[in-house]
């Protein structure tokens, strides 16, 4: 309770709901934290065609942002049309189908998972490049950090909003600063180029400029845009009014991004700035401005580690409310859907960090190994939330005036914008449609293959699972039923290794429940047998006792044979119950010095009909009489 803080009650709910201050901070904390490393990876692409192309950058970062205003208007758009949040999953369902919504939500949740593994590995990267002596503990650092944000985030979102609130905004107003200050330095002409720099790195062989390597180029780069579909999922943690505070926090979040992320693009090439993995372009820049690695270049330096390892904490807003909406809607297990004592969804949270934490370890915490993994999910999700928007405009312009197209809300024809609506989402979702091919395309053999293979491997596990709900529900169904079977007769089968209290006390039960009892022992030594038969005459009450000679010494095959054979000649209606004696001891170590017979029959004959298997525990506890320490445990 200490680590995560007291449990709250489920009337807390209300007051866990954030504002649009919070909000930012709480859900754009990954978008903004792409400004840090979506520069470097449009620099690692044009390095291959020589220092010239870098100029370059500027260019695609312009093309970045004009998809990124396109996706930020779609998005407040998916905010106001879905109230109840859910994103690109709840607007793939209601308009595309069930396909297309469990497509955008296995992108969404791959993507979620490589958000925690790229940011925090990008923070880790920013923090080495100012101490060069811990690069051989990336890893280890990048994991402890997953289990610090985790423990953040399993205690509630109103507190890690609060958290994650002031380095989000130091983030923010640092790198204003260090953009600013080096913009009037350049304005003066007294911006330098940067001193010492790092080796160069590069992604594929040296050649020319080329289409195909400006596209390569933009496709990195687009990774700016990742994270921008959180708020339209989490629509329900804010503050009523819900859907006008996150639209607004949205439009915030795509201002700032948009103008950081120019402005840094912009430094690039007047500084020098190399991609390099012992260095960021964001710690270049800084240095470069502050002419060396004072005060304000280690502020630079640790409110940009700060933002990318907070950055997680988007993926960990989305991830469980994403999977809980799925598990709902049965497509992901349901404890899924489980909110824990602080009223977040516990599980959710606890899965994401075991699968970003797997990534870092397998990628050892390489930002440039793990991006092309990345922005495929998101911008399929993106196509699909774009598209389902478009059709959702469509649908409206057919309707009759005061028709509902949604049971929580009416959208009139008379809604004079929605052809413009239907045609800008059109155009969205060609564009991020285009983006996402020539991401698989030009990132095929860098790793995005892996992506590919495993969204439809989500997918195709999603509808399993969904058919495994489907058939349980049918097989419960009450449907059709008729009058409940009446139980005619009732058998028991009571096994026994030898007669002591715990016999006893099991045989008590076993007659409270019916008089058709048999006590069955497997033999393998007479000498027992014949003690064991003897005491029963004293013991049994007149119970008939079976005993099963056993020549090869075995001892549950005899007994599994007998109650198979049992319960192939039992009448109709009749249950047979296995009424099996289990001594429990004060301490739970004890228990493996014992046999644990009654689990190893449920394992056994789980899968026969009209079987009960029932254990009778007997406590070690001498103060108790044994009839009163008996408790009784279905299985």
């Amino acid at each position: 309770m200490w680590l995560v803080g007291r449990p709250l009650h489920s009337a807390d709910a209300p007051h866990q709901a954030v504002g649009r201050a919070v909000g930012l901070a709480i859900f754009a904390s990954d978008a903004l934290s792409s400004t840090a490393y979506a520069t470097q990876e449009i620099l690692v692409v044009l390095a291959a065609a020589g220092l010239g192309a870098l100029h370059y950058v500027f260019p695609v970062s312009v093309a970045i942002v004009v998809l990124l205003a396109i996706v930020t208007l779609s998005y407040e758009q998916t905010i106001h049309a879905y109230p109840s949040g859910g994103g690109a999953y709840v607007v793939a369902r209601d308009n595309l189908g069930e396909l297309p919504a469990q497509i955008a939500g296995a992108a969404l949740l791959v993507d979620y998972v490589l958000t925690v593994a790229v940011s925090v590995s990008s923070g880790v990267a920013q923090l080495v490049s100012a101490f060069p002596r811990l690069f051989a503990l990336r890893v280890s650092i990048s994991v402890a950090l997953v289990i610090a944000i985790t423990i953040i985030n399993l205690r509630g979102v109103k507190e890690s909003g609060k958290v994650i609130a002031v380095p989000s905004y130091f983030f923010i107003f640092i790198t204003y600063v260090t953009v600013a200050v080096a913009l009037f330095k350049y304005g003066t002409g007294t911006l330098g180029r940067v001193v010492d720099p790092p080796p160069m790195e590069h992604i594929g062989e040296f050649g020319a400029l080329s289409l195909f390597l400006l596209l390569h180029a933009f496709s990195n780069g687009t990774t700016a845009l990742t994270g921008v579909e959180a708020i339209s999922n989490g629509v329900t943690a804010f503050k009523e009014p819900r859907s006008k505070n996150a639209g607004e926090t949205l439009l915030w979040m795509g201002v700032i991004l948009a103008t950081l992320f120019l402005g840094i693009s912009f430094l690039a090439a007047p500084v020098g700035a190399v991609p390099s993995e012992s260095e960021t372009v964001i710690s270049q820049i800084a240095r470069t401005a502050y002419d060396g690695r004072g005060l304000l270049y280690l502020a630079t330096i640790g409110a940009t580690t700060l933002i990318l390892v907070m950055a997680a904490n988007t993926a960990y807003a989305g991830f469980p409310r994403l999977s809980a909406l799925q598990a709902a809607d049965g497509f992901l297990p349901r404890q899924l859907t489980y909110r824990g004592s602080r009223l977040v969804f516990s599980r959710g949270i606890v899965a994401l960090a075991v699968m970003a934490s797997v990534l870092i370890i397998v990628f050892q915490a390489s930002v440039t190994s793990l991006i092309p993994l990345y922005a495929i999910g998101v911008f399929l999700s993106f196509t699909l939330s774009q598209a389902g928007m478009t059709r959702r405009w469509w649908k409206v312009g057919r309707l009759p005036p005061g028709t509902e197209i949604h049971q929580r809300e009416t959208v009139l024809r008379s809604d004079r914008l929605w052809r413009v609506k239907m045609l800008s989402n059109g155009i969205g979702a060609v564009l991020t449609a285009a983006v996402a091919v020539i991401f698989a395309v030009t990132k095929f053999h860098e790793g995005a293959w892996i992506i590919v293979i495993v969204i439809p491997s989500l997918v195709a596990l999603f509808f399993a699972i969904h058919g495994h709900y489907l058939e349980a529900a049918r097989v419960l169904s009450l449907d059709a039923f008729g009058a409940p079977p009446r139980v005619m007769r009732h058998r028991v089968i009571l096994p026994i290794s030898g007669v002591h209290r715990g016999t006893v006390v099991a045989l008590r039960y076993a007659l409270a429940l019916s008089s058709d009892i048999t006590a069955v022992h497997v033999s393998s030594d007479a000498d027992t047998s014949r003690k064991v038969e003897q005491k029963w005459g004293l013991w049994g009450n007149g119970v008939r006792l079976v005993v099963l000679d056993s020549p090869y010494r075995l001892l549950l095959e005899p007994l599994l044979d007998y109650i198979k054979n049992v319960a192939d000649r039992r009448q109709p209606n009749e249950t047979l119950t296995i009424v099996v004696p289990q001594f429990v001891p004060r301490k739970w170590w004890h228990q493996l010095l014992h046999a644990q017979t009654a689990v190893i029959l449920r394992l056994a004959l789980i899968n026969r009909p009209g079987i009960v298997i029932t254990s009778v525990p007997y406590q070690m506890a001498p103060e108790l009489d044994p009839a009163d320490a008996a408790g009784v445990e279905n299985g």
